[in-house]
């Protein structure tokens, strides 16, 4: 799926971190191109041109599967009903053409989470964060498919940081840190350090100036240690007719509860998680000294 770059350069882009990482063997299909019906809009202001920041890595060996992300959504899912946490770290185009297709995949997965969204304030408008901004329609989709949804958005994330002292433990993780996670940090020009403090609710003031935010992260450790995280049963909906607003997830915590289709994430334990994340990178490969 296009997102922070276009789909060539995402697509190209999680070929090399996956052989990089020593894992040339998950299968990377190349989703949809554009939003579904709204023209295509990038970050590559804040993630550089090649969409991981300053990282450089080389061209992967391996190379798409021939199936869509959509087919391969659907297909894995259904080889495993029950057993597969679906996660979604970008726009939600391709799970809400998966759902349309086949509906009963609501049912098969494990559990769905997300990174997107915000019960507050946005961070692509004052309204509304990216991920959802870019394709509305789809998330709107996907919000009303009748599954629960865990939103792990800007609530959360702005408080996971990468300061100093956690540049200092990447610093320590080989070729990992080195090659790719502080390059990937260190070009990260438009990050949240830059956003007006009138577009940041205020209870996330006291985390803004300390780094980087780790957004995507954050959803993939709420899967693995889902105690370092608070969350709250809302109804989520999407707002996608607004002229000032689109993008928006409305949040209602005070929703009936038959009505809440969602779980959202409000708070992180910080230093638990950034164990917990650091525990993980070091048992990649190329997070091991060389020998």
């Amino acid at each position: 799926m296009a997102g922070n770059v276009g789909l060539a350069q995402t697509t190209a882009n999680a070929l090399s971190v996956l052989e990089f990482v020593g894992r040339p063997d998950v299968p990377v299909a190349a989703g949809s191109a554009a939003p579904l019906l709204r023209p295509h809009v990038d970050a590559r202001h804040v993630h550089g041109e090649a969409g991981l920041g300053q990282a450089r890595l080389p061209p992967a060996q391996a190379r798409p599967v021939d199936a869509d992300a959509t087919d391969l959504i659907i297909d894995t899912i259904g080889a495993s009903p029950g057993e597969i946490t679906l996660v979604a770290t970008g726009p939600l185009t391709n799970i809400a053409l998966a759902v349309r297709r086949r509906p009963e995949l609501v049912s098969q997965v494990a559990d769905f989470v997300i990174m997107g969204g915000s019960a507050t304030r946005g961070n692509t408008t004052p309204a509304a964060e990216f991920n959802i901004a870019t394709d509305p329609e789809a998330a709107a989709i996907v919000f009303a498919a009748g599954w629960q949804v865990t939103m792990v958005g800007l609530d959360a994330t702005l408080q996971a940081r990468a300061d100093e002292q956690v540049k200092t433990r990447l610093a320590g993780l080989g070729r990992l840190g080195s090659d790719l996670l502080l390059p990937a940090l260190g070009g990260y020009t438009g990050s949240d350090d830059t956003t007006p403090q009138e577009l940041i609710p205020a209870v996330l003031v006291p985390w803004m100036g300390r780094g980087p935010a780790v957004h995507d992260v954050c959803a993939l450790a709420l899967v693995a240690e889902p105690g370092l995280f608070g969350c709250r049963a809302a109804r989520v909906e999407v707002e996608t007719a607004g002229r000032w607003t689109a993008g928006m997830t409305v949040t209602q915590f005070r929703a009936p509860a038959g009505e809440r289709n969602a779980l959202v994430a409000t708070s992180i334990e910080v230093p638990g998680f950034w164990d917990a994340v650091i525990a993980a990178w070091a048992r990649v490969p190329t997070a091991q000294p060389a020998g």
